[in-house]
């Protein structure tokens, strides 16, 4: 798993976009983050919830970490080399859909809304 992947996988999200912020790749929709990229580290920080963050961790303790800062409200920091690259596009793709607007979760081409686990409730 590389994070040129990683990087084409986020920003072919719906209104995703790019931007470096303390000194790493921040993938927004809408102004809001949803990954950060340190690829120099081979890691990626993503938006999870506390409940997804645990299960991802005692799954793959090696692979999935509490991140440091915003690991409190459920964010996992993943290790590129140790990441199953077909779970860690469900993971980004979840992250986003946690952080887009309903409108633009509507515009999330079809063959990426099956990789998605149906929404809560």
């Amino acid at each position: 798993m590389t994070g040129d992947t990683l990087r084409a996988w986020a920003l072919e999200l719906p209104e995703a976009h790019e931007e470096e912020t303390w000194g790493a790749a921040t993938f927004r929709v809408r102004a809001k983050i949803f990954a950060i990229l340190r690829a120099e580290d081979g890691v990626v920080s993503v938006k999870a919830s506390p409940v997804d963050q645990a299960e991802l961790i005692a799954g793959d303790p090696r692979t999935y970490r509490v991140a440091s800062h915003v690991g409190r409200f459920g964010w996992v920091e993943v290790s590129l080399a140790g990441a199953d690259p077909t779970e860690l596009r469900s993971v980004l793709l979840e992250a986003w859909r946690r952080t887009a607007p309903r409108r633009v979760q509507s515009a999330l081409p079809d063959h990426l809304r099956a990789l998605l686990p149906a929404p809560p409730g």
